[in-house]
């Protein structure tokens, strides 16, 4: 009778085991066939509305107010040079002038400092044109040269390229992103017979603007914002969380 009993505690705790390990596998299950994750993407090539160029140039001598008279006959020059070509001159911001003093060292053939004499001093005019002409002002950058032969000891930098309408783009790519999102969702589920219902968490992935045509290496996880090339790409992903019916 003991072994009876004994035989039939065992059978019914093995029962018991059975139906709670099957109601995990049940839960588990269900909750893991409850949602679907996706990602989405969207893509746009635009070419830049604003143009930013920035260039330097500078004039020494023994005095500041002898540099600051060279430099002003600089500055006029690049000036008529820059409206005669077509610049607006609201267009043209002409910076403060920076002013630095020249020194050379002296030392003996042992490395020993000897001496500091002054050499006189450089002074640095910043100019910078932003227009909506992109390609006039594009065009004036490549041939700006031509003021060094005219005396001015000018330094220019590379165009940068912007976008003025970039905030109502980024929208309207999120907006693509998710749906594409939500059409690989429900493609997948159709798969097996079900539909996805309401949208459980959503979220952004990282904004990248890159030249167009370049490689999937110009991509960065901070997000890439590229200002050197005039016609350019943006992308953006997003992460739809799905529940399933």
């Amino acid at each position: 009778m003991k072994n009876i009993i004994t035989m039939l505690i065992l059978g019914i705790s093995i029962i018991i085991g059975v139906s709670i390990v099957s109601m995990s596998l049940v839960i588990i299950k269900t909750k893991e066939a409850g949602h679907i994750t996706v990602t989405g993407s969207a893509t746009v090539s635009f070419t830049s509305d604003l143009i930013v160029w920035r260039g330097a140039f500078s004039k020494k001598a023994m005095t500041s107010k002898e540099a600051y008279e060279k430099l002003k006959i600089d500055t006029n020059t690049v000036r008529d040079y820059l409206l005669n070509r077509g610049v607006k001159e609201e267009e043209l911001v002409f910076s403060s002038i920076l002013m630095d003093e020249n020194y050379e060292q002296a030392y003996t053939q042992d490395r020993s400092f000897i001496r500091r004499t002054f050499t006189g001093y450089t002074l640095t005019q910043n100019i910078t044109i932003q227009s909506s002409e992109v390609d006039k002002i594009e065009m004036i950058s490549r041939d700006i040269t031509e003021l060094i032969d005219m005396g001015v000891e000018l330094f220019s930098m590379s165009p940068e390229y912007y976008y003025t309408q970039l905030d109502a783009m980024k929208i309207d790519l999120i907006a693509k992103a998710a749906e594409n999102a939500r059409i690989r969702a429900e493609k997948i589920i159709e798969q097996s017979g079900g539909a996805i219902s309401t949208l459980r968490t959503a979220s952004l992935g990282v904004f990248q603007i890159t030249a167009e045509n370049s490689s999937a290496e110009s991509y960065s996880y901070s997000g890439a914002f590229d200002v050197a090339s005039k016609n350019k790409t943006a992308f953006i992903t997003t992460r739809l969380e799905y529940n399933v019916k």
